[in-house]
């Protein structure tokens, strides 16, 4: 139904107005406690052997909703409705953020992908911890935050931002993920040499282990490992993880690369252009990082996988390829409101009620 009927339609209109109306009537529907009731009974599936904890968190089941989707903290806890076990939000930066001129994100039909230059539009941080504050009805949704720097900020001055961002943050999400991606495409294009660059990134980290060891409670910090970077620049974020206080990692999101596309040249450079591709073809190299990274670690530390999932069967496989967690992003889009439900339904069904992954605590 989804696929051949509502999909089409939704397809008709660009991706971000489609997307912003999505959140608006899913929002609206899950304030409604009967409505509600109906979301959860007919796309939510619950089974012992989904849940788990992870870096000292419990979740309810492994799958999740990747950052980008819902930006602004605006509906976080409706998203437990349609199923799923946390929800990321952002990216968020410290002051509000325009981003990229529209159009800025592109459907792909015949790769089943996306390409998306947004250039981390928010309403900034005073308006996340406004909705972060109002938990409600959704209390019980693991909601995790991606953090980054503001885009007129250069990087060695983005020690304060993150900082910022991270002690403003604290007491309302679960877990913080540290989105290093501008921060080093700005700083190589600029000429910072791999080591001076690894020195900043730790010098930034070391402000959050300072702040978090004067809290109350430990909120887990994730660092995001993006799959354009060299083996090379992931070995150091290895042993970053390895040195540091660091709880996980996050492999991998989104890459530029267009091998192996479907879609035809002349669409992606003369309608289309640059952005991060993300959706199926972005699975292969998702598994291979998460592999590798897995074995850097010696499987000691969590990883949640993002990038490529658009099947149950791709869950499955980049749980066991190591990750402990699963987001997805573009595979909501293409699927619909029971892509969650039924990945969660699969897991199960294929262990026989015992689901595999890696339950780092």
């Amino acid at each position: 139904m989804f696929k051949k009927v509502v999909r089409p339609i939704l397809f008709l209109f660009p991706h971000e107005r489609t997307q912003e109306f999505l959140l608006r009537l899913l929002h609206v529907v899950a304030k409604v406690a009967p409505l509600r009731w109906l979301l959860n009974k007919r796309y939510t599936y619950r089974h012992p052997s989904l849940e788990r904890e992870v870096f000292g968190v419990k979740f309810d089941n492994p799958i999740g909703l990747a950052a980008g989707f819902d930006r602004n903290a605006v509906c976080y806890r409706d998203f437990k409705s349609l199923g799923f076990g946390f929800v990321e939000v952002g990216t968020v930066t410290p002051s509000r953020q325009a981003g990229n001129q529209r159009p800025r994100i592109f459907r792909l039909p015949e790769d089943e992908a996306l390409i998306s230059r947004t250039g981390y539009p928010n309403n900034g941080l005073e308006s996340a911890v406004a909705r972060l504050r109002r938990r409600g009805y959704g209390k019980k949704i693991v909601v995790g935050a991606s953090i980054a720097k503001n885009r007129n900020v250069s990087p060695d001055k983005a020690a304060g931002d993150y900082l910022r961002l991270f002690r403003n943050l604290y007491q309302y999400v679960d877990y913080c993920t540290v989105n290093f991606k501008q921060l080093i495409r700005e700083a190589e294009s600029m000429g910072v040499s791999d080591a001076e660059i690894k020195s900043l990134l730790e010098n930034i980290l070391n402000d959050l282990f300072e702040f978090r060891r004067g809290q109350n409670q430990y909120l887990p910090i994730l660092l995001k490992v993006s799959p354009d970077w060299s083996n090379e620049r992931i070995d150091d974020i290895v042993d970053i993880l390895i040195a540091t206080p660091l709880d996980g990692l996050m492999v991998a999101g989104t890459t530029m690369s267009r091998e192996g596309l479907k879609t035809s040249a002349k669409v992606l450079n003369n309608q289309i252009g640059g952005g991060g591709l993300s959706g199926e073809p972005l699975l292969p190299r998702t598994l291979e990082l998460i592999r590798y990274v897995h074995d850097k670690m010696n499987g000691m530390y969590p990883i949640i996988g993002v990038g490529g999932v658009m099947t149950a069967e791709d869950a499955k496989a980049m749980l066991d390829a190591g990750a402990s967690l699963v987001q997805v992003y573009t595979g909501l889009i293409y699927n619909g409101p029971t892509f969650a439900k039924n990945i969660c339904k699969h897991l199960v069904e294929s262990e026989g009620g015992s689901v595999q992954g890696r339950h780092n605590s």
